[in-house]
């Protein structure tokens, strides 16, 4: 990539975009809602059951305009859904200013990991063992989702639900691959403790994206 391009991606005028697909919401609060998802490539947190490792890599995926991001969202829906990789590696402040500008609701998907940037709807967040959050992203976030795949994983959300705003939603969603072993384990914990609601990848047993 020439310095160029890359000095426009750095300010979020170009994104590495991944995937952009119109499906319904399958996880945590929104689930069952139609929404536009913008995938954006680019994310270092390294969860090793990570379903879309191919995203990872910021190189792989062509900086698009942001402009054609928005073109191609709001023929769709008036909810999106900026996912990843890890968006906020990246300046969300340009994208999510254009979405708004055309009356979307903007709902993003983050480890919170690095500066929250953006303008937000709502937003949901996912905290990584091997890079948490930062402060301003637990005292925003509208939904925590904690991915259980052992059970060292509940004390993990533990700590975490201690962190945020005292209106923010507790899911607690299996991670897909253990599911069997791990959903006897979450609905028995959110009966014992039920300040937390279960999360299922609904859309991965409806079978669409």
């Amino acid at each position: 990539m020439n310095k160029d391009i890359q000095n426009l991606v750095n300010k979020g005028v170009l994104l590495p975009l991944m995937e952009e697909f119109y499906t319904i919401q399958g996880e945590g609060y929104h689930k069952g809602t139609a929404a536009y998802f913008v995938r954006i490539g680019g994310c270092d947190v390294g969860c090793h059951w990570c379903d879309v490792k191919e995203s990872w890599n910021a190189k792989l995926h062509p900086p698009t305009e942001i402009s054609k991001i928005v073109e191609n969202a709001k023929k769709y829906s008036n909810t999106i859904v900026i996912t990843g990789g890890e968006p906020l590696t990246w300046n969300m402040l340009p994208l999510t200013s254009q979405l708004k500008a055309e009356g979307l609701q903007i709902h993003i998907e983050t480890s919170g990991a690095y500066k929250l940037t953006g303008i937000w709807d709502w937003i949901c967040l996912s905290p990584k063992k091997m890079k948490l959050p930062t402060k301003e992203v637990y005292e925003k976030a509208n939904e925590l989702k904690v991915i259980v795949y052992n059970n060292d994983d509940f004390r993990f959300a533990e700590e975490q639900a201690a962190k945020v705003n005292k209106d923010c939603i507790l899911y607690l969603q299996p991670e897909w691959s253990k599911r069997d072993k791990v959903i006897p384990e979450i609905v028995a914990y959110v009966m014992a403790n039920p300040k937390w609601k279960v999360s299922l990848q609904t859309h991965k047993y409806l079978n669409i994206p």
